[in-house]
């Protein structure tokens, strides 16, 4: 017999400080993930948003006084879009996470070449997508039902990253920490959902009490919808400066909470 001396040893990261190609390859199978279902992940949230727009529209009719200088059906409108944008990018991230525990192919992206930066800003960012897509789709069906339209691009642009950023990372967090169902529900019903409706969505703040407003004026949603809302009517409930910063630094805080839960195995790892 032939003694075999060949040590096999582990090979050594090739691809530089960022496997671009495997980060984008989970980027692409998660985008793909909510593609397929395109009818329940993209069609839904604009159906919602439609149901509340006709139903309080109707509820309301033309006794409604004008909100922000605008009239309340154009307040309305982007603040429903910019709520389904917050929701369905905690519910990508988190559903990514909490389906790979439960079937146990989250071993998958555990033994890939991917560091904890590259998952999780993989998964971030295709939750970013899914929100941009809806975004875009409800802008473009809301402009054919009512009177409103994008003064700015920019603001645009930056509050739907923003929100949709930090939701992706909670969303992470959320479905490392849920063991089942059961907690992401409890998540999603007594967190996201309250906080997304009482953030301005309906109403304006001036119309709290000055306890409620200065509540209002730590919640993150608030300054999401607001700076959302304020790319379409020029109006702002709060400071749209403080509220860049604000979301910024809860982005990062939120992104590196997330790196660190998956980096060191939360939950995941025994």
């Amino acid at each position: 017999m032939v003694e075999i001396n060949t040590k096999y040893k582990i090979g050594t990261r090739r691809f530089g400080y960022i496997n671009w190609i495997g980060t984008y390859t989970l980027y692409k199978k998660e985008v793909l993930r909510f593609l397929i279902v395109w009818i329940q992940t993209i069609f839904s949230p604009l159906v919602s948003s439609l149901l509340f727009l006709m139903v309080l529209s109707l509820a309301l009719g033309s006794t409604r006084e004008d909100v922000l200088g605008v009239p309340f059906i154009t307040f309305l409108a982007p603040g429903l879009i910019a709520m389904q944008v917050i929701q369905q990018s905690f519910s990508h991230s988190s559903s990514s996470f909490m389906i790979s525990k439960i079937q146990g192919n989250i071993v998958d992206i555990l033994y890939a070449p991917l560091s904890a930066i590259e998952v999780t800003l993989a998964i971030s960012l295709a939750a970013v997508t899914r929100s941009v897509m809806i975004a875009v789709i409800s802008i473009f069906v809301f402009y054919l039902i009512i009177d409103f339209e994008i003064q700015n691009y920019l603001m645009l642009i930056i509050f739907t990253f923003l929100a949709s950023f930090i939701l992706g990372n909670i969303g992470i967090i959320a479905g490392l920490w849920a063991e089942k169902f059961d907690h992401m529900a409890t998540v999603t019903n007594f967190v996201i959902i309250p906080l997304s409706f009482l953030s301005g969505t309906f109403y304006t703040i001036e119309r709290l009490p000055d306890f409620l407003q200065k509540i209002s004026l730590a919640n993150p949603f608030f300054y999401m919808i607001d700076g959302f809302r304020f790319a379409f009517i020029g109006q702002s409930d709060g400071s749209i400066m403080f509220g860049i910063l604000y979301l910024s630094i809860i982005s990062f805080l939120s992104w590196l909470l997330a790196y660190y839960l998956f980096k060191i195995g939360y939950k995941i790892k025994s």
